[in-house]
């Protein structure tokens, strides 16, 4: 990729970070990466603030610098019932392509990914609607209990097939999940809903902290989930804006890795 090429996608996904996106859920964001993310590290679930909020994994976008890390965090879903299903990146056409998360009424493909925390590669066993009210599986998610009383207690779904202990965080190519999506899965994309407002927000200011990015945390963030999305007022923790010298990095490593991409 030429610099030219690199400073593009850089721009095009802070933009795209930064707007809102139309529905239905766009399929992939367009920007062809020829570096495969980091794994997924290890991290603490903060305890679920109020009833009715939905787990959002953490995971690695791309900006500026390269790829970054957006925390987990817990968010709001936009209507009662629509569950969260996370984006992944994955391997297609000579290169790494994001698939954007989106709402819907059940749980899609997400690569087969581990984003852990219910997350385990297929569907979410991390609780799920009852009528208006959102019921937690403390087997799963972290609750305080005292607080949130709309609990269950299932420890047969960390025995499922739905569990790996793998942390590649890509679907796809050489190394990556083999995972492919069912019909229904499909159909599920196509009429997702985009993720909010508040949700985007998360993403664009995990994307303006230099300390996001690999070329600083050497793929193992100090925040791995914070209990409520970065905003305008709640900013990340010694926040430091992106270097010349943090991009021109991301481009000699995304530049080394030029023609030498795995099979499909």
């Amino acid at each position: 990729m030429s610099m030219y090429n690199f400073a593009r996608a850089a721009l095009a996904a802070g933009l795209l970070a930064a707007v809102p996106i139309a529905a239905p859920a766009q399929v992939y964001v367009s920007i062809g990466v020829n570096i495969a993310p980091p794994a997924i590290p290890v991290y603490v679930q903060p305890p679920c603030p109020a009833s009715n909020y939905i787990w959002q994994p953490g995971y690695w976008a791309w900006g500026a610098g390269g790829y970054y890390w957006v925390p987990g965090t817990w968010v709001l879903a936009p209507a009662v019932g629509l569950l969260w299903t996370p984006g992944y990146w994955g391997w297609g056409s000579g290169a790494y392509y994001w698939h954007r998360g989106y709402w819907a009424r059940t749980v899609g493909f997400y690569g087969g990914i581990n984003y852990g925390f219910g997350y385990f590669g297929v569907g979410y066993v991390g609780g799920g609607w009852y009528g208006n009210v959102f019921r937690y599986n403390t087997a799963i998610t972290r609750v305080n209990t005292v607080v949130i009383h709309n609990t269950y207690v299932d420890k047969t779904v960390i025995h499922r097939n739905y569990y790996n202990n793998s942390r590649v965080s890509y679907n796809g190519g050489h190394g990556g999940i083999q995972a492919r999506p069912t019909q229904a899965q499909v159909d599920a994309r196509a009429h997702g809903q985009p993720a909010t407002p508040e949700q985007q927000s998360h993403e664009q200011m995990s994307g303006q902290d230099r300390n996001h990015y690999t070329t600083v945390n050497h793929g193992q963030p100090t925040s791995g989930a914070v209990a409520h999305p970065y905003s305008a007022s709640n900013r990340p923790a010694h926040s430091a804006p992106v270097t010349d010298s943090d991009k021109q990095a991301a481009h000699q490593h995304e530049s080394s890795a030029k023609g030498q991409q795995p099979p499909q």
